[in-house]
């Protein structure tokens, strides 16, 4: 697979570059939207830490529109990263990935990337055919599982699962198509607890991604998510070891959530 490189890339695949292992049942094909709205709009901070001192190295916006794809309502969802300017100099990234998913089942049907990261730039499309279980790409048609996921599809497809549901150290299992490639994937849930970030103090769902190692990650369970404790299942923060030092993603704004932020405990600085 190839390196995470990017801002937008790192905030997609947090949740869900994870190493492949043995097949696992789907519990949640077809799972029903609960968690979020069209409109909604989640701003995150990139931090990149190096002996313990953090640097505010980039921003990753999430969107969220109502449209129509092949004659069907979808969730047009779109993550745009970039570096902050004073960086730009150093290692420019203007990236965009998009994938529009069925508001039925939470399927998508169509993915796009778009990336410019120093210099290199690629532009690629996937598009689900779920009547033939296919997946077409810039490399061809590659056959596919019910219920696969593309990698910003997952995000909000896991935002709906039912944490109550399960104990510490369950995992909870999806597939995802990924570089020409299916995976059988989970993350391991880990509880409850309470988190603060640099917007506020958050009771919080906690979890680790099962992780392959590569260039920028190391592998295994190193790196922990939180998610709000409430129906929205919105991610609060991120954080990981990385090859050199470590990095930190932290939500720092939203516009129309579908439920109140009630996980929200106080407000950093208050």
């Amino acid at each position: 697979m190839k390196p995470i490189k990017s801002i937008c890339t790192l905030c997609i695949s947090v949740l869900f570059t994870f190493q492949e292992t043995s097949p696992l049942p789907d519990e949640f094909c077809g799972i029903t939207n609960t968690a979020f709205n069209a409109g909604e709009q989640v701003t995150f901070h990139v931090y990149y830490a190096v002996a313990g001192i953090y640097i505010n190295a980039g921003t990753a916006i999430f969107t969220n529109t109502l449209e129509m794809f092949n004659n069907k309502p979808v969730y047009h969802v779109a993550g745009e990263g970039k570096t902050n300017s004073s960086y730009d100099w150093l290692y420019k990234v203007r990236d965009k990935y998009e994938s529009f998913i069925d508001t039925a089942n939470l399927q998508p049907l169509k993915f796009i990337r778009n990336v410019n990261e120093g210099g290199y730039k690629k532009y690629e499309t996937i598009t689900f055919n779920r009547t033939a279980n296919t997946a077409v790409t810039n490399n061809g048609v590659f056959k596919v599982p019910d219920c696969i996921q593309d990698v910003l599809s997952a995000m909000y497809y896991a935002r709906n699962v039912d944490f109550n549901k399960y104990k510490p150290e369950d995992r909870i299992p999806f597939k995802m198509f990924l570089d020409n490639e299916v995976f059988n994937m989970y993350i391991r849930y880990l509880g409850k607890e309470t988190v603060k970030t640099q917007y506020g103090k958050f009771r919080a769902i906690k979890f680790k991604p099962l992780l392959l190692k590569g260039t920028i990650f190391e592998g295994g369970e190193k790196m922990t998510v939180w998610v709000s404790d409430d129906p929205n299942h919105v991610v609060l923060r991120v954080e990981s070891p990385i090859v050199v030092g470590k990095v930190k993603i932290d939500m720092m704004g939203y516009r129309n959530l579908r439920y109140p932020l009630s996980s929200l405990i106080k407000l950093k600085g208050d």
